[in-house]
């Protein structure tokens, strides 16, 4: 289970150290792809298959579903820890978060969000402030 927010540092080469905490469970290999609120998601490779086996039996007649679909599968990519703990963020990925030097990397059950800090800032005061509605809103769901 990854939880927990960590900070760290984007290299030249485009390397990002994974906590070290969470580098046994992704030795396997992992797969990273375009995340929503404009991060990057990290999978396992056995989270990874278990999401994409739901969106292929989602119904590709919705258009949701097709754009859904192109978000997360077309934008994957596996990845692998080198010696370091480190993964390689291609340059797309890194364009479609916005990444620049310092990043946040955030535990959520079942993958790893990889955000710029100065983004991850923003959203996360903006959350902050708006708790109490989103608690509410999620009591009505019985969470």
């Amino acid at each position: 289970m990854f939880i927990g927010e960590y900070s760290h540092t984007l290299d030249e080469k485009n390397r990002l150290a994974i906590p070290a905490k969470f580098r046994a469970i992704l030795a396997k290999g992992a797969v990273v792809t375009k995340g929503l609120d404009h991060c990057l998601f990290l999978y396992t490779k056995e989270a990874w298959n278990e999401l994409a086996k739901k969106l292929a039996q989602l119904p590709v007649s919705q258009a949701n579903t097709r754009a859904f679909s192109r978000l997360m599968l077309a934008g994957a990519m596996d990845v692998a820890l080198d010696k370091q703990g480190r993964i390689v963020l291609p340059d797309y990925l890194k364009k479609y978060a916005s990444l620049h030097k310092k990043l946040i990397i955030t535990g959520l059950m079942n993958r790893l969000e990889i955000w710029d800090a100065e983004l991850w800032g923003k959203y996360k005061s903006n959350t902050e402030k708006s708790s109490e509605d989103i608690a509410e809103a999620l009591g009505e769901l019985a969470v």
